[in-house]
Parts: C-alpha cells; structure tokens; sequence
C-alpha cells in the first residue's frame, strides 16, 4: 500500500468513525429521552405511522432513489477493497546522471538476475522477485520457495549475502529495503527406474 491509499483510508476512516459516532450518540440520547419527547419520543418504535405516511406521500421514485443511493454506495466500497491490493510495480529507475545524461534500467532484468541467482542455492526451490514502490523509494519483494529439510538460515544468507547486495549495487540504492517472503515445500523426490 502506498503514501496515498494509506492516506486515503485515514482520512475515510475518520469521516466514517464521525459519522457513526454521532449516529450512536443519537441513538442513546433518543433511548435516554434527551431529545424532545414530542418530535423523538424514547418509547416510540423508529418506524413509526407518520414516517410510513411521509414515505407513502411521496412519489415512487424514491425508493429507486434510495436504490440508487445504495448501489453507489457499495460501489465505493468496492473500490476501496480494489485499491487496497493495488501494488504500484517499479519498472524503470533512472539512476544519477552526469553531464553525458541520464541512465535507465529496466528492473525486470535486474528482478531476473535476482531470482535466477536466489534459486542457483540447492536448498531454494524456486524464487520470484519485484520491483515495487517509486524511483525515490523503491522496495524489493523476493518471494522464496525452501525445501522442507533445509534450514532457514540458507535463505537468510543467500538474499542477505549474496543477492540483495548484488541487487543494491546494480541500481546504486545501498539503503534500499527488502521484503522476503519464504514458503517451505518438500523437495522432489527424485524418481526410480527400475530394470
């Protein structure tokens, strides 16, 4: 998630927190009898007669209005659940120009060497790697498949060791950060013939 989903979802979440925090204060002040008992009154049922009636005067378009209400509601939301798994892929870096220009790289044959050079370890089944975040940020995300025999300690050393620096010196972000995720699978069996 980056600086602007996060930002976003503070401050919705604030104007949804208002807003229910101030539906529930009417709701206890209404069950207290705070409110003036003739336009609220605490023992009266919510749905009441008149509020039928003020729904039954008006025209039947507003039931499709409140509909409509609804469904675009629920299209925010969906947005919001959307833009919540929304990662921002790096795909290029510009890396410090001097007076000849600037240099571009391609981080997907960077990623590639990565990978490639992670499942080069015998212990590491497999290994993908992306560029994410921005040219002023990035981040890399190395996912790691292990064999279930193998100690934990060879992905450490292999990515801390070997490929992450690898990979820092080649875009020239020494302080760039790492996000490793590391699954553990049996290794194949090698398989039998027999004569």
């Amino acid at each position: 998630m980056n600086d602007t989903t996060a930002r976003g979802n503070r401050l919705g979440l604030l104007l949804v927190g208002l807003a229910l925090l101030a539906l529930s204060a009417l709701v206890v002040a209404r069950g207290a009898g705070a409110l003036p008992q003739d336009a609220a009154p605490a023992r009266a049922p919510l749905v009441d007669e008149p509020m039928r009636a003020a729904f039954a005067r008006y025209d039947p378009s507003l039931r499709w209005v409140i509909a409509a209400g609804g469904i675009v509601l629920a299209l925010f939301g969906l947005r919001w659940l959307l833009v919540q798994g929304r990662r921002r892929s790096l795909d290029t870096m510009r890396l410090d120009g001097g007076p000849a220009g600037v240099t571009e790289v391609d981080t997907g044959g960077v990623t590639d060497a990565a990978s490639a050079e992670a499942g080069a370890h015998p212990a590491i089944l497999g290994a993908t790697t992306t560029m994410v975040g921005t040219e002023r940020d990035p981040c890399v995300r190395v996912r790691v498949t292990l064999a279930g025999d193998a100690p934990m300690s060879a992905v450490r050393e292999q990515l801390g060791e070997v490929v992450l620096p690898h990979m820092r010196q080649a875009l020239e972000s020494p302080d760039m950060p790492a996000v490793a995720r590391v699954s553990v699978q049996d290794a194949p069996h090698p398989r039998r013939t027999l004569a």
